[in-house]
Parts: structure tokens; sequence; C-alpha cells
């Protein structure tokens, strides 16, 4: 998974047309227990850009964005945010791929 690196590219990729945004951090044992399969779910769902974004690099862009819980996910299209698995709960597969899966509705 591609790691943001800076809030001009925040910007530039929100703009893609399907880009999902991971907020993790290191020390997250939640988002370590997830870690194995998300290479899976990034197979499973191509038509998706998966981008991490580290919550203590970008702790603003993350109180913009309401993420007060990690892992989160936030996905956009062309701009505009079009879901949001977000909360301090570890997420299991299903959970994860069922967010996705809802995308597309």
């Amino acid at each position: 998974m591609e790691k943001l690196n800076s809030i001009e590219q925040y910007e530039l990729l929100k703009k893609s047309e399907r880009v999902i945004f991971m907020f993790t951090a290191d020390w997250c044992p939640d988002c370590r227990v997830i870690e194995p399969i998300l290479p899976r779910i990034e197979v499973d769902y191509p038509e998706y850009e998966f981008i991490s974004v580290d919550r203590d690099e970008f702790i603003d862009l993350c109180g913009e964005l309401d993420i007060f819980g990690i892992p989160s996910f936030v996905a956009f299209h062309e701009g505009v945010e079009v879901g949001r698995f977000v909360s301090k709960d570890r997420k299991t597969q299903d959970e994860i791929e069922g967010f996705i899966n809802s995308l597309s509705n």
C-alpha cells in the first residue's frame, strides 16, 4: 500500500476516480492485526487506489476529517467523500470488505 507523503499529495489523490485512505499508526495494535489482510483486499478491489496515512505524521488532516480512532478508512470519488468506516474498534476483513462493497451502491 502506498504511503501518503504530503498534504499536497492528499489533495491530488482525493480527486482520483476512486481512492481509499487508511488511517493508521505504527503503535496501533488493531492496525497491525489487519495489516496481513490488506494486500489481499487491494488485489480484490483493483478499481480502488489504497493509500496509507500515518496518523502521527498527519494529525492536522485527521482532525480536519474527524478521524479520532484508528484504523479508519475514508473513500473519495473525484474529490467527494463517498464513505467512511471510522471508529476506534478493531476491524475485520469482512467489515472492511463490507464497507468497500457499500461504496458501489
